[in-house]
Formats: structure tokens, sequence, C-alpha cells
């Protein structure tokens, strides 16, 4: 997508340097910052410490994390140390495991001397499709929402309601649950989004400064919002993003997106889940039980990071001593799911559904 006129990805490589290059997202959306991954150690901390976010962008570092750590030393001692520490750092998307299971199956077979140019090549690949599936699940989420705009008056807004960032910042590009608004804004259908805050990093902020670079109305609320508007009838379809999905189709994502289900739930809104097929492990079955939840540092949430008279700073929001708690996913159940949007196309949340637009998946 375009930053300024300039078109941004937000993880590349530089076709001159060779150099690995990132949009840091810790001061989004304040201040556009680029800089270098240049160590394993830098693609480790820009995972944990979230200058990177969202599972596909996630599993495309650790793609070029690998590609740079083996250009270093191909050896298989050094194959395994750098999988290791890249997959201690965020335990709950499952695109890091899957990126990291993908570089084992295609590199180790190779002999040493040849690891190089293929982690490199493995990586791109990794960079190239996750922007063609965000596509497809753009244009088949679209439909959704021309379907939609079709019941409504002449010129009135598809209204819809988005949780934490699922935008182009946390893949490649397109990103998951914006693609279906970015193709409709594009197909002039007019469409105004609701942007959760998603307190403790406010990462709906993010999603507010996507959609303002690119056009779209929006409004930015708190995160106990989305009930009140859906009640109102001031929602027309919820479309979320996630960060692991089982084979049952119950889904992992941002914390409090599982009250945002209920609310739609109780309220007869479709609630949408746009799922890239790497983000599903097909291993898991019942999400509440099985999917590991990271437990994030409680200066998260006790302290909000902000501007103020033109300065990025920290604010401490809890009184002294009090201490946080800060679980960073939920699991949404499917029985709350209307449909998954994938690259396939869109399906129900269940065993039966995903697996009819993946039966390469049955054992």
């Amino acid at each position: 997508m375009k930053v300024g006129g300039v078109h941004y990805r937000s993880i590349w490589r530089d076709a001159d340097s060779g150099e690995v290059r990132i949009i840091d997202q810790r001061w989004l959306p304040h201040e556009f910052k680029v800089v270098t991954l240049s160590s394993l150690d830098d693609f480790a901390v820009a995972i944990r410490d979230m200058w990177v976010r969202g599972a596909p962008l996630i599993g495309a570092t650790a793609a070029y994390g690998m590609a740079e750590a083996i250009a270093r030393d191909p050896s298989d001692a050094n194959f395994e140390h750098s999988s290791k520490v890249l997959n201690a750092t965020r335990p709950t998307a499952v695109n890091l495991a899957w990126a990291l299971e993908r570089c084992r199956a295609a590199l180790m077979p190779l002999r040493p001397e040849d690891r190089a140019d293929a982690a490199w090549a493995l990586a791109h690949e990794v960079f190239e499709e996750d922007i063609d599936i965000n596509r497809r699940i753009g244009e088949h989420g679209l439909a959704l929402i021309r379907d939609i705009a079709a019941r409504k008056p002449a010129g009135e807004p598809v209204r819809l309601l988005t949780h934490c960032n699922a935008g182009w910042l946390a893949t490649v590009d397109w990103g998951t649950a914006t693609s279906p608004m970015y193709h409709a804004h594009e197909a002039g259908i007019p469409i105004h989004v609701w942007v959760d805050e998603t307190r403790p990093r406010n990462q709906g902020a993010l999603t507010s400064w996507e959609l303002g670079v690119h056009g779209i109305p929006h409004t930015y609320v708190v995160d106990n919002a989305g009930g009140h508007l859906m009640q109102r009838g001031m929602v027309d379809l919820v479309i979320t993003g996630t960060d692991r999905t089982t084979a049952h189709g119950d889904v992992c994502n941002k914390i409090g997106t599982y009250l945002k289900a209920l609310a739609a739930h109780d309220n007869g809104v479709p609630f949408y889940v746009a799922l890239p097929s790497p983000t599903i492990d097909w291993s898991l079955g019942d999400g509440v039980a099985e999917i590991p939840i990271e437990e994030r540092p409680e200066r998260e949430v006790t302290h909000v990071l902000g501007m103020s008279e033109g300065r990025i700073c920290d604010v401490q929001v809890t009184p002294e001593g009090t201490p946080g708690g800060n679980p960073a996913f939920d699991v949404t159940p499917n029985r709350l799911v209307t449909g998954l949007i994938t690259e396939r196309g869109v399906c129900e949340a269940s065993a039966e559904g995903l697996t009819g637009l993946f039966p390469e998946k049955v054992a």
C-alpha cells in the first residue's frame, strides 16, 4: 500500500544492498520509521517486541530471519540454533512455526553450501505468497460487502466493524480483515469502518492510520463501544483477523475478539474472520483448551504510548503498585463465527467447511 504516495510493503529485501528492512510499527501512528534488520537477534527482537506484528508478517519475518542467519553460517548447528531462537519469540501465532518448519523441510536436505541462496529464495516465496493470499481474501470478502450494499439505499455506506489491526501492516501487503475493505473502496462501494482502539497496545490506531492514508471513512471507538453500536443497528458486518484457527474453526485473535463475537451473535450481526490458510493449525481441534495464549508484559497495560505536545511518550495510567494482567489473545468458538474468508473462498467455521476448501489437508 502507499504512504505519502510511495508504495511500501511491511517487510522487504532491498534489491541493491540485500538488506532486510521493515516498517518499525512501535512508533505508528505518530511517526513512520523504516529500520534494517541485520542479525538473528535483530529479527528475534523485532518479532518479540512487536516492531512487526500480525501472524502473516511474523511468518514472513521469520523466513527472512532464517535466510539472514543461514547466509552467515549454513551449518546444521546454526540452523537449529536460529530456528529455536525465532520460535521462542511469540507462542500464539501459528505462522511462526509454519514458516520455520517450511524452512526446515526445504533447506535441511540441501548441502550446507547450497542453503543460503535457497533460503533467500524461500523467504521471497513466502513474501509473494502472502501478498497473493491476502489479495484473494479481499476479492472473496468483497462479495459479502457488495451483497450488503445491494440491499441498502443508494449511497448509504456499508458499516463495518473490525478489531485490532489485521491490515497491511500485519501482513506483507493488503491485510486480511482490511483487504475486503480496500477492495470495496476501490470498487466504488461506500463503506464506513468502526475501528476498535484495541487496548492495551491501541493497535486500532494502526488501522485508523492505514484507512486514513487510503481515504476510507472510519471512526476510532473504544473497545466496549462495539456492542452498543450493534444494538442500535449501526453495524452491518464484523470482520476480524486471526492469529491461529483450529481445524474445527475455533478462532484465536487479539483479546476482545470473543466479546465482539458474542455481541454480534446477540444482535444478529454477521461475524466473519479473514483467514489466510497458513494461519490454520490443522493439528488442533478445541481452540479454548489447546491454543497457548501469550501473556505479555504488564507494562503494556499499566502504561500507554502516545503523543503530547509533539513528543512521543509513555504515560502511566494505573496507581503505583497495581499489577497489570495482559493475556494478548482470546478464542472465539466456531459456533459464534458466521464464516471464514479464505484465499479459496468463504466457508462455514467447521471441520467440514475448512476441509471442503482444503481437501488436501484431510488425513
